[in-house]
């Protein structure tokens, strides 16, 4: 199905439309009641959506980073839920990427067919109670039994944790060893010793659930080892350095949206006998919201070449940070081009700028990619007396 989509790309993206269509008469209901929505995740996934970046010989389209930013665009401009866009990239970057590059062949044909098809879902289960930003300082634990791992510990703010069937869970083999002992292991929702539970409601990004993952004395095969033992940390960079490039691609096309509607309501609305956007305070703020989403684009094609070409630069962090900066200023400055209109409660301005509010935060906060890339420009060092 991809490759005739590849091949009229056009033809795709209609299709896109018409699933946003549906889902534009449901997102105030959807995201007052955070229902997250099972009908369209199989719809996307019938179009080839979760297989964009999988090989054909799993169900996928084979797509390039660069292709797979410039569908998932067309997305964002076409789906209203940007909580759906998350829960997606959250998938698609953080489950089906790691297990397509550090899995072996058997958990390669074990999930991904399962994942694409949209038959079942998964999550990345890294964060807990006391770790925060430093996501590598785990207290849940990996021992190994025979042709068994058993794990102990407790995940948080998981994204699709709910509505999950597998889970890609860091733990460490041992706490001494610090990150050096972080290994992966998939882990699966029906597995004796997992207990999910659905978080606490949030201000934005509501239809993407989200909750605790417990594992208590889990055992599950070694073979569900994702990776070497003590290769955690790599999978994670790895997986983090997929996110953060690419899981803002979607609002490239939310923004685009956004300026498009803007600039219809400013050519309409009349005051002081005039279009609005006849005054330099709406049209300068117009143009602000075009070179935002300019630059953006820009950093999100870079990022994703140099993910294809296996770099290990900051072009991803510097994308995940700028990106979601951009979204957040589109909808501050859509909402004073609005006025009241903008802050009406259940209206699309005041839900998209809660939803952005949420980007700056999912995959890293906006300070610790800052942190990030300064470490990378060399601007940390270790302290010396004297």
């Amino acid at each position: 199905m991809m490759s005739k989509h590849r091949e009229d790309r056009s033809a795709l993206f209609r299709e896109l439309r018409g699933v946003g269509a549906d889902l534009e008469e449901q997102i105030s209901a959807r995201d007052r009641a955070g229902e997250f929505s099972h009908d369209a995740w199989k719809r996307y996934a019938e179009l080839g959506v979760q297989g964009l970046l999988v090989p054909r010989g799993y169900g996928g389209g084979g797509c390039t980073p660069l292709e797979y930013a410039e569908v998932m665009e067309e997305l964002g401009a076409a789906c209203p839920d940007n909580g759906l866009l998350l829960a997606l990239g959250a998938q698609i970057l953080a489950v089906q990427q790691p297990v397509q590059e550090f899995g072996d062949d058997r958990q390669r044909a074990a999930y991904l067919p399962g994942l694409v098809s949209g038959r079942s879902i998964g999550a990345h289960a890294m964060s807990e109670p006391a770790t925060g930003s430093d996501a590598l300082a785990l207290t849940t634990t990996a021992r190994r039994e025979g042709d068994a791992y058993v794990l102990d510990g407790h995940k948080r703010y998981v994204t699709n944790g709910p509505v999950a069937d597998v889970f890609v869970v860091y733990a460490t083999i041992d706490s001494a060893l610090g990150f050096t002992g972080v290994t992966a292991f998939l882990v699966e929702r029906h597995d004796a010793g997992v207990r999910v539970t659905p978080g606490e409601e949030k201000m934005g990004l509501r239809t993407a659930s989200w909750g605790d993952v417990a594992l208590e004395d889990c055992r599950i095969p070694a073979s569900r080892r994702l990776g070497a033992e003590k290769q955690g940390a790599k999978v994670f960079a790895r997986t983090m350095a997929w996110e953060r490039a690419l899981i803002l691609a979607p609002w490239l096309g939310v923004i685009r949206r956004e300026i498009d509607a803007c600039v219809g309501f400013s050519r309409r609305r009349r005051q002081f006998g005039k279009h609005i956007g006849h005054f330099q305070s709406v049209s300068h703020r117009l143009v602000d919201m075009r070179m935002r989403w300019e630059m953006a684009r820009l950093v999100t094609r870079r990022a994703a070449e140099e993910l294809a070409g296996q770099g290990e630069g900051i072009l991803p962090e510097l994308c995940k940070l700028y990106t979601s900066e951009a979204a957040v200023e589109t909808f501050r400055e859509s909402q004073q081009i609005h006025g009241a209109l903008g802050y009406t409660g259940g209206g699309r301005i005041e839900r998209n700028l809660r939803d952005a509010l949420g980007m700056t935060l999912s995959s890293g906060t906006s300070d610790m990619q800052r942190n990030i890339i300064a470490g990378q420009m060399g601007l940390t060092w270790p302290d010396r007396e004297g």
